[in-house]
Parts: structure tokens; C-alpha cells; sequence
């Protein structure tokens, strides 16, 4: 994960102090850019433990387009408590606009599945290039506590040298938490890749990254609110050598998004077999608190 580090060098090096609308201050970059080649392993950070468990549910969650975070309560993934209302809604969930997504047909309102239309285009015209799902939603994220920071990916097949063809994602990010989310959003959508290059027969390429304002969280200048500083764990990360890559292996019997709503109604456990890795071996976990 050399680039996620590379990414933690620049902010710290370059990032000029702002202010933001969590009332900690961040140390902010525009415009980082970068590529993971799936071939390699599979992308989750080795200089500190990240929750594969979390990884998964979450984006099971995503993909169901569920707007309530009962699932993620029901195995234990809290991060999305501080967003959600008193009944448990979040109206800014990613889902929510990738399977639901607000438009009107004939003056009547409706809803756009977009995860499912780009499924079938895939099998029907893998060269496209509208494999678009966006989750920024402006009459939404213009009013949201917290409108979606990675708001637009999209698919894109290229033959390799070896006369194979290969999917591709991109993922735009438009607010980008180097020490807490950079980590999950980079595993995140490789798992994402490596499911729609499961459904549709083809392999899994290039996890590409745009990230808009990158920032790191960090104390006030005159020390205040230290509790929210992710720079020292973050140059802790520094000094540890990254490890060989997992390896991520999908089970046969996943064939579509049918199955993955199968899964949410299963136990932790038999939720996460079909998503088996092999070989992760980080270094210890390191805490970060979320500025919310």
C-alpha cells in the first residue's frame, strides 16, 4: 500500500491548515491521484489492522440500498451511529442513491436502480462507457448533515497486453479523511471491483482513486482538542514496513445481487464466508476519533 502511504506523506508535508464544519482544524491538499492494481492483492492496509468484518457489511449495506442502519447494528458496525436519526435512518446512506435514485418519468416522481442497471450493461455492453452510479443527489447533499464524500464512481473495461479484458473502477472522492476513511473507501470499492468483475465474468483490474480535498484531522494551533489529532498515529504508520497483501477469494455461489440480499439476513458468520481472505497479517491497529 505504498500509495496510501505516499498519500500520508504528501498531506503532511504540503496540507495548509483549514477549518471545516467539524470545528477541527485539518491539514488540507487538493487533488491526490492514484492506482492499485488488483493483480497484486488485495488493498487492505497492513500498517495497521483494519475490520474486514466492517468492510464487508458495510457495503453489503450499501448495496442493498437500505436507508436504516439495521444491519450494520445487527453485527456490531457502529460507525454510522452518530449520522443516523432517532429511528435509525440515514437520508444521505450511499445506497439509498445507488439503488433508489430520485427522478421523474412523465411528470410522475420514480427511482433509478443504478448498481442494477450497470450489472446488465456490463453483460450487454461491457465497453461502455456510461457505467456511472453517482450518490450525490444535489436537493439532498446541498441540506445533509453529511452528504456523500465518495460521491461518483464508475466502470470501465480496457484490454490488457495479455488480449484479455479487465474491469476497472474509479472512485471520485470529494472529502477524504487520510487517517480514518481513505483506508475503508480504498477496500471498500476493491471489494466492490472485485463482486461487479465476479457477477459479470470478467477480471478485476485497476482500482483508480481521485481524491479532491485530502486532509488529515489534527490539535488546534495552540494545542487544544489534541483528542482528534490522527498525525501522530498516522507518522507511526510512517515508520512500519508494509506487508505482503491479502489475497480475496469470492465463493462460486455468489452469482448476483439476489444473493447478496440473501446473505443479509444471515449471522456474522455466514454472512462473511463467501468474502474469504488469506494472508492478512497487519501491524497492530492504531485509534483515530472521528470528528463528527
Amino acid at each position: 500500500m505504498k500509495v496510501y502511504l505516499d498519500s500520508v506523506r504528501e498531506v503532511l508535508e504540503a496540507g495548509t491548515r483549514k477549518v471545516n464544519r467539524t470545528g477541527v482544524d485539518t491539514l488540507s491538499t487538493f487533488n491526490i491521484n492514484y492506482e492499485i492494481d488488483l493483480a497484486e492483492g488485495f488493498p487492505l492496509l497492513t500498517t495497521k489492522k483494519i475490520s474486514w468484518k466492517n468492510i464487508v457489511v458495510e457495503n453489503l449495506w450499501f448495496l442493498s440500498g437500505a436507508r436504516d442502519i439495521g444491519l450494520l447494528r445487527k453485527h456490531g458496525c457502529k460507525f454510522w451511529d452518530p449520522w443516523a436519526d432517532e429511528d435509525g435512518l440515514v437520508p444521505s446512506a450511499y445506497g439509498n442513491f445507488w439503488r433508489h435514485f430520485p427522478v421523474h418519468r412523465r411528470g410522475e416522481p420514480g427511482f433509478n436502480d443504478q448498481i442494477g442497471w450497470v450489472l446488465e450493461e456490463l453483460r450487454r455492453n461491457p465497453m461502455s462507457r456510461r457505467l456511472v452510479v453517482t450518490a450525490w443527489a444535489p436537493e439532498n447533499a446541498q441540506t445533509s448533515a453529511l452528504p456523500p464524500c465518495h460521491c461518483l464512481f464508475l466502470f470501465n473495461v480496457q484490454n490488457h497486453a495479455d488480449g484479455e479484458p479487465r474491469l476497472n473502477l474509479h472512485l471520485t472522492q470529494r472529502s477524504c479523511d487520510i487517517g480514518l476513511g481513505i483506508p475503508y473507501n480504498i477496500a471498500g470499492y476493491s471489494l466492490i471491483l472485485e463482486l461487479f468483475s465476479h457477477f459479470s465474468g470478467l477480471r478485476p483490474g485497476i482500482f483508480a482513486h481521485t481524491l479532491v480535498d485530502a486532509h488529515i484531522y489534527t490539535s488546534k494551533e495552540d494545542g487544544s482538542m489534541a483528542e482528534y489529532d490522527h498525525v501522530p498515529g498516522l507518522r507511526e504508520q510512517l515508520t512500519r514496513t508494509p506487508r505482503a497483501l491479502p489475497r480475496l477469494t469470492l465463493a462460486p455461489g455468489l452469482r448476483s445481487l439476489d444473493d447478496i440480499e440473501a446473505l443479509l439476513n444471515e449471522d456474522t458468520d455466514t454472512l462473511m464466508q463467501p468474502f474469504a481472505l488469506e494472508g492478512y497479517d497487519p501491524h497492530p491497529a492504531i485509534s483515530f476519533k472521528v470528528a463528527v
